[in-house]
């Protein structure tokens, strides 16, 4: 006889490999209550598992644009039907003017409904207190592991069954997961009296508090000081300055401190002719340079530089690094591409340091004489 306090079983498995090709196996044995769980995002977990695209979408679509219809409908009575005053000899009904307005509108409405429908369409008014909630299970696949979890509610749910299917994809654990006594027994009412009081409460105590410090308290001593400073404003006068103007140009021919401005910008032949890399390889620089490029190289170009992406298919693949053509850049050229970027390929200046960018170049090039040897 099945366990009634059970809510789940829930294998651990040790790598992202091992749970996408558990996700695929559970929607292959037709199991459908079933959740995976991970540290991180993984590239192709939503395909793994069989989801559709979420409804959300069209939630926050259709709300977003019942708001911009709405504000203009508002705007165009109050101009032209209740108070169509006439300003300057415009139109009583300006667009433009109104657009600002359309817009707050429209991303409140759609950033509004979008949470509301997540919370009590979408989710159902999700349990605070979830039964995975504090578990050995959780607290691992929130670190360093990653879970599937199949419910008792899901029609081919069996005990023993589920049991062998985890073993037989290599769970490394298995936990059975239990609601406690209080969530075995109880169901949470959202209109329980209490909970209405609290919110009466709280509406009692935040709407009175709130109009004070905005309209009061923050204009008065010492929580004016933000309004009221000795400072120039934009476009403002000064007569500190001979020419009394208060907004002033950057010093001609200067740059900013401790940074000058990329010399080849736009001329990959140049870089490739005169950059050289000016740090010597050795054991340190080859480590630091394997660790830049596994974080910002390898999700597209592979672990190896193999063009074997791991973003299943989301991104465009890009060429190996073993080609003929790449093998026979130079140094300056590998290094102008990582700063400039190339065809869908972005700059990643802003994301690694230079001396980290030349790191990198010297372990491309160890990845290429270990899987091929060239010429030196």
């Amino acid at each position: 006889m099945q366990n009634e306090r059970l809510y789940s079983l829930s294998a651990i498995f040790r790598t992202p490999d091992e749970i996408a090709h558990a996700a695929e196996e559970a929607v292959n044995a037709g199991y459908t209550r079933f959740d995976i769980h991970s540290p991180y995002p993984i590239h192709g977990m939503p395909k793994a598992m069989g989801l559709k695209p979420s409804k959300l979408g069209y939630v926050t679509l259709v709300f977003g644009l019942s708001g911009a219809a709405l504000a203009l409908l508002f705007m165009w009575w109050v101009n032209v039907i209740e108070y169509p005053l006439v300003i300057g000899g415009k139109p009583l009904f300006q667009l433009p003017a109104f657009i600002p307005v359309t817009f707050e509108i429209t991303v409140l409405m759609a950033a509004i409904f979008t949470v509301v429908g997540m919370l009590f369409v979408v989710f159902r008014f999700p349990n605070n207190s979830h039964p995975l909630h504090d578990t050995a299970y959780m607290k691992a696949v929130s670190a360093d592991k990653y879970g599937l979890t199949i419910q008792t509610a899901d029609p081919m749910f069996d005990d023993a069954a589920v049991r062998e299917f985890f073993q037989r994809l290599g769970a490394a654990e298995i936990h059975a997961i239990e609601y406690n006594q209080t969530e075995f027994e109880t169901r949470p009412e959202i209109f329980e009296r209490r909970f209405i009081l609290l919110l009466v409460l709280v509406a009692l105590l935040v709407g009175p508090s709130t109009y004070i410090v905005l309209n009061h308290a923050l204009y008065m001593p010492p929580f004016n000081w933000m309004m009221e400073q000795e400072k120039i404003n934009p476009q403002m006068k000064s007569e500190l300055f001979a020419d009394g103007f208060g907004m002033r140009l950057p010093v001609e021919g200067t740059v900013a401190r401790g940074r000058l401005p990329y010399p080849f910008k736009g001329q990959p032949e140049l870089a490739a002719k005169f950059l050289i890399n000016p740090i010597v390889p050795n054991e340190s620089v080859l480590e630091l340079g394997k660790k830049k490029y596994n974080t910002f190289c390898s999700p597209c170009h592979g672990n190896f530089g193999d063009a074997d992406s791991r973003l299943r298919g989301q991104f465009p693949n890009p060429p190996t690094l073993h080609s003929d053509k790449i093998r026979g850049w130079s140094d300056g050229m590998m290094f102008h591409v990582i700063t400039e970027g190339q065809n869908i390929m972005p700059s990643y200046a802003a994301q690694i340091k230079e001396d980290d960018r030349w790191a990198i170049v010297h372990y491309v090039r160890a990845l290429q004489r270990a899987l091929g040897a060239i010429a030196i």
